[in-house]
């Protein structure tokens, strides 16, 4: 049985460090919240703030820019639920993602978002200047994203 319990930018990373594959902590957020079991365990946490693109940073949409469980039964949906759920409540619309091809997104389905496209660019765009580099991302290293949204 899980909860939804509030938690820190400073908690939400620590969780993000120590549990995701491929993704870093964030600097900077609006909210957070978290996922924790009846003993009261953290088991997941989502991380939301302003869009990373700049051409989608309008002010009034709302990014779910990480969300990490430790593998508990759904933890990820109840987190982009939740998640989505704030954001609304805070005016935010429409509320994003991103998931990489791999990732099947039953969560998100489950949550209210569809896909609205694909984002990114290949990796040999990002690798057009000297000194550019990115870690690893499956095949890819920088682009094959899928946008979610709740709208």
């Amino acid at each position: 049985m899980l909860r939804i319990v509030p938690i820190t930018l400073k908690q939400a990373n620590a969780f993000v460090d120590k549990h995701h594959r491929h993704n870093d902590p964030l600097p900077g957020y609006r909210f957070a919240v978290g996922v924790a079991d009846l003993a009261g365990t953290l088991r997941g946490v989502a991380i939301v703030g302003y869009p990373a693109a700049r051409a989608l940073n309008d002010g009034v949409r709302a990014e779910v820019r990480r969300v990490c469980t430790d593998g508990a039964r759904n933890a990820c949906s109840m987190l982009y639920g939740a998640a989505r759920r704030a954001a609304r409540a805070m005016g935010h619309r429409p509320v994003i993602t991103y998931t990489l091809p791999s990732e099947g997104g039953a969560s998100l389905r489950a949550a209210g978002f569809r896909i609205e496209c694909e984002a990114g660019r290949p990796s040999k765009d990002w690798h057009n200047r000297p000194g550019r580099s990115a870690p690893a991302i499956e095949d890819d290293l920088v682009g094959g994203k899928w946008r979610w949204t709740d709208e």
